[in-house]
């Protein structure tokens, strides 16, 4: 099995990118893996001191089978350094795995996320293969160690060139999208704020990689392998953090603490609607209030 490379996406947060790296140099596969890091340039004089600190340490790393740097000359943006940082890379090796600077990983992320590559490489109603995870309790008689849902996840995550080629960054057809009122309604099987969300990319009001993906999936009928057990949690809810603030305890989950390295794929590609439901809790109306009136009284 031929190994996909890490691309992580950094900017100017030194602590939670320390701890981004140092989890996944325990990763069990690490040694064996290519770690390629994108280094956003500071979007203004007061990031420039934090991005210099950024790249003073990543220029550091080791542990890898090779570590590669490319320093940004001007500030991307998370959206456009994403799309064209995976679309560079993904062009060369036919595969990734995605990581951002606010992730925690187990150590047997790298061998999960490898292996789910490899079992659905040439399943294509597979859109990604995610580290990410909801606590959610499974029967005491499921036996694999995935399985499915309609959103994919931003927080550790990987896919292959074929399902990345098909994403139309500039969702084209939306304006016919925005009249299907049952279009809509399916797209937010993933989640009550994903029609909010692609409206708002769409009118201007955020600039997001992720939910011009999860679209893509919709629209070719898709889905996403995730784990049973998390393999990911994220540390980025601080006040540094460009797309987060605060910690969010919707999003809080349980990291795989086993010596597992040998995982068991479903082949069968179904949606169970009781796990489905818990992965929509955190994304329900209820919970986004929830979450948006105890940030206004903290």
């Amino acid at each position: 099995m031929s190994l996909a490379p890490i691309c992580l996406f950094t900017y100017n947060r030194l602590n939670e990118t320390k701890q981004t790296i140092q989890a996944l140099q325990v990763n069990y596969l690490a040694q064996s893996s290519d770690l390629i890091i994108f280094s956003d340039a500071a979007k203004n004089d007061i990031s420039k001191d934090d991005v210099n600190k950024v790249r003073a340490y990543i220029s550091q790393v080791s542990g890898f089978k090779s570590v590669t740097i490319i320093e940004r000359k001007q500030n991307f943006g998370l959206a456009k350094s994403i799309i064209e940082g995976v679309t560079r890379i993904i062009n060369e090796y036919g595969k990734i795995i995605v990581m951002e600077d606010d992730l925690i990983t187990s150590p047997n992320f790298l061998a999960y996320m490898n292996q789910g590559l490899s079992f659905y490489e040439s399943t294509p109603k597979i859109w990604s293969v995610t580290g990410f995870s909801f606590p959610i309790k499974y029967p005491e008689d499921y036996v694999f160690d995935n399985t499915f849902g309609v959103r994919a996840s931003s927080w550790g995550w990987a896919t292959w060139k074929d399902r990345w080629d098909l994403v139309d960054w500039n969702v084209s057809d939306y304006e016919a999208f925005l009249k299907d009122k049952k279009a809509c309604k399916a797209f937010n099987r993933g989640g009550s704020d994903m029609c909010k969300m692609l409206n708002d990319q769409m009118t201007g009001k955020i600039n997001s990689w992720a939910i011009r993906f999860c679209y893509a999936q919709f629209i070719h009928g898709a889905y996403d392998a995730y784990p049973t057990k998390s393999k990911v949690k994220n540390v980025g809810f601080s006040g540094e953090a460009t797309h987060t603030r605060g910690m969010d305890k919707r999003f809080i989950t349980t990291l795989d603490n086993s010596n597992q390295v040998d995982f068991s794929f479903k082949l069968n590609i179904e949606i169970e609607n009781n796990i489905l439901k818990e992965f929509r809790k955190p994304y329900s109306i209820l919970s986004r209030l929830k979450y948006k009136l105890l940030g206004l009284f903290k």
